[in-house]
């Protein structure tokens, strides 16, 4: 990768806006939920760019491109925990859209380096 750091990556910068965003929602959901729900919540979105940032330092195009998967699963059960909160009436319909969005975009990105990567080999 031409990248010299995994902070250079705007996907890794994409998933560190989403770790503040969930972060943020966290902390509107009900006290009930603060070791359920939010909880997997906030270890979901940490790992997101936590993964990404250990494949990119491995500095091997197939250990990142696995480390790029397991992100990409991350983001999936960030995903459905996302629609379980608002089905539950704990997200507001706004907060639910601007998280897809930004899962939406995040997956798109991950998607594109994994092919980039497998190109390179």
């Amino acid at each position: 990768m031409g990248s010299q750091s995994y902070r250079d990556l705007v996907v890794w910068q994409k998933g560190l806006e989403l770790s503040v965003l969930v972060y943020e929602v966290y902390s509107t959901l009900p006290k009930s939920e603060l070791y359920g729900l939010a909880d997997q919540m906030k270890r979901a979105v940490v790992s997101i760019s936590s993964n990404i940032a250990e494949g990119q330092a491995r500095q091997h195009n197939a250990e990142f491109s696995h480390f790029l998967s397991i992100s990409n699963g991350s983001l999936a059960e960030l995903d459905t925990q996302r629609i379980i909160a608002e089905k539950m009436g704990f997200l507001s319909l706004q907060q639910s859209v601007e998280l897809d969005l930004r899962i939406t975009e995040i997956r798109k990105m991950l998607y594109s380096l994994r092919s980039k990567l497998k190109t390179q080999n």
